[in-house]
Parts: structure tokens; sequence; C-alpha cells
């Protein structure tokens, strides 16, 4: 049995990490800290947790309250995780950071895309990154991963095999993802009060969204990438649009690419959010168009599973030398 401790755990991929944890017969959650709900009951916080874990209490997140634990998965905001790791990296067997604090290599874009210096830019290069059906070599024996979230995951998955053989052309590359509401987390905004979400579907971070350098570094491309906000609670779908650099069947490429990857599903089929509700799997589809001469790529996926939380977890499987789908759902909750 493997020892878990989850910094950020009130937070909805937290909440998701403990879910999927109760699951899993080789890990046990010893530690979950929050802030704002250190001191409660996790169960009165989340009553769908009660059964699984009735008397964990949420503490705070102190890094000396990890040492010795096997894995630390951190879900907290953007910055947290620059404080936390240079002490946490020595207390621990592997950290599993679900922020974006580690995920670019060059610490230079960290002003521009998130607004301040990083603070401990030595650590960039020791950091993997934590899509395992695209860097799976480096994520096993792991110590350090950082795992992507869910437009980033999305993309990458849709459009690294495309990139990797050569078959689409590496600039002008459109992505247009939509995601469910869970998306911007549990803190209350403006923005994800039902009253402004419900029945609406709009556009944001036009031009400049923080993730397009985390979408170009892991597909090794240049993208336009344009983030949309739709009226659910879970699910995030990306449609993309490349120029193919010759004759080339992506929806083949794809399903040859993919076809020993346990978590992704090829098909002619468009993908539907629905389909993987609750599950870490992916599903794509893939289609030249003769007449506009576009290649057409679809992702759909579960944004708090393996958007973030489900991938977090397999990326663990990995670093701790455990069977990579343990622990995971591979069919969604339907109807």
């Amino acid at each position: 049995m493997f020892s878990v401790g989850i910094y950020g755990a009130s937070g909805y991929t937290g909440t998701e990490l403990l879910r999927l944890c109760a699951g899993h017969a080789d890990l046990d959650v010893v530690l979950a800290t929050a802030d704002t709900k250190s001191g409660a009951n996790a169960a009165d916080v989340y009553p769908s947790l009660a059964a699984a874990y009735p008397g964990l209490v949420f503490t705070d997140p102190d890094p000396a309250a990890a040492e010795g634990l096997d894995v630390v998965f951190l879900a907290l905001p953007h910055g947290a995780s620059q404080r936390l790791v240079p002490d946490l990296r020595k207390r621990v067997g592997a950290v599993v950071d679900l922020a974006a604090d580690f995920r670019l290599k060059d610490a230079s874009l960290y002003p521009r895309w998130y607004g301040g210096e990083h603070t401990a830019p030595e650590l960039l290069p020791e950091f993997c990154f934590g899509i395992p059906e695209l860097f799976r070599d480096q994520i096993v024996g792991a110590h350090l991963v950082a795992a992507p979230g869910c437009y980033v995951t999305t993309a990458s998955l849709a459009l690294a095999p495309l990139v990797r053989a050569g078959a689409i052309e590496a600039t002008g590359i459109v992505v247009d993802a939509t995601s469910g509401v869970s998306g911007a987390g549990r803190s209350l905004r403006q923005t994800s009060h039902f009253s402004t979400v419900n029945e609406d579907f709009t556009a944001y971070g036009l031009l400049d969204h923080r993730h397009t350098p985390e979408i170009e570094q892991a597909i090794g491309a240049q993208v336009l990438f344009t983030p949309h906000l739709a009226p659910m609670t879970r699910g995030i779908l990306a449609t993309c649009y490349a120029r193919p650099t010759g004759e080339v069947d992506p929806l083949t490429l794809l399903a040859d690419f993919y076809a020993e990857e346990p978590f992704v599903v090829v098909d002619e089929r468009p993908p539907s959010t629905k389909a993987t509700y609750g599950s870490n799997c992916a599903h794509l589809s893939a289609h030249h168009d003769p007449r506009t001469g576009w290649v057409v790529v679809l992702c759909a996926l579960d944004n708090l599973v393996k958007g973030a939380s489900g991938q977090a977890l397999q990326c663990a499987n990995l670093a701790l030398g455990l069977p990579e789908t343990a622990g995971l759902p591979m069919v969604g909750v339907y109807p």
C-alpha cells in the first residue's frame, strides 16, 4: 500500500482525486490539506465522500506533514506549488503537480503568460510533462511530474500524432475548445454563477490564453487557441483545424498511434462529452476535407478526470511502478 497526500483537497480536482483514490486498491490517502476549509470534515464539505472518508479532516498545507509519503498530489491554484515544491520534493517519493507551475520548460515564458517571475526556475528541467500517451517514457519512475490541464490535454492528444508524423503543417493550427463550468474551479466568480452561465455560450481569453504555450510545447507546433465556456458541469470538446502537408488519412494515423492506449478511443463518430463523463478516456475522431483542404481533428474528455485528476493518477501509477490503469474508470456515466 502506498501512502498519499493531497494538497488542495477541498477544490474540485482535489475532491476528484479523493474519489479516484478511494477506488484504488494500492493507494491510501493519509493527508488531505485545504486552505479555507482547514479543520472541516471532508464529508461535511462533500457528502459524496462520506462512505469512503467518514473521518477525514482537512488540515493546513504544511510541507512537513507529508514527510515520508510515497506520493503527493498538488491540486492548488497557480503559484502555490512554486512555494511548496522546493521543500516538499525532499520529503516524499514523488510529486504530481496539477497546476501550471512547472509545466513550461522555458522560465522566461512565465512573466508573459502568468504575470510573474518563476520562483524556482532551477527545478523546471526536473519535471516531466504528464500526458502518458505522449511522454510515457519520461513519466515511468519519475520523481516530479507536471500534469497538464484539460485544454492542453485535449488539444495535445488530438494534434501531437499528426505533427510528429509530419502530416500537418506546424504553423497556422486552430484550436477551438469548449469546457464545462467545473473547469473554472470551486471558487465563486461572477462568470461562473448559474445565472451567468445558464443558457449562454461565450468565448474568452482571446489570442492570449495562458495555456497556449503549453499546447505549443506539447505538440511542437504553433496554434491559435480560443477557449469557450458552455453551460454544462463537466466535459471538454476541442475542434482543431490544420493544413495537411500531403495526402493524409488522419483517422488511420490516429488509430495506429493510439492502438495500444487503454484510455484513448479513436472512431469515425464525432466525439461526445457525455460519453466521457466520469471516465479517464479521451474520444477522438479526424477527417480530411478534400473540398477545402483542411484536416479536422476532434477530441472530447472529462475535464476533471482525464483533463486533470485522472491523468494525474495515471501519472502517479507510472511513477510508482503500478499498473497504469489501476483505479481509473474506463466507462463513462450515462445517461
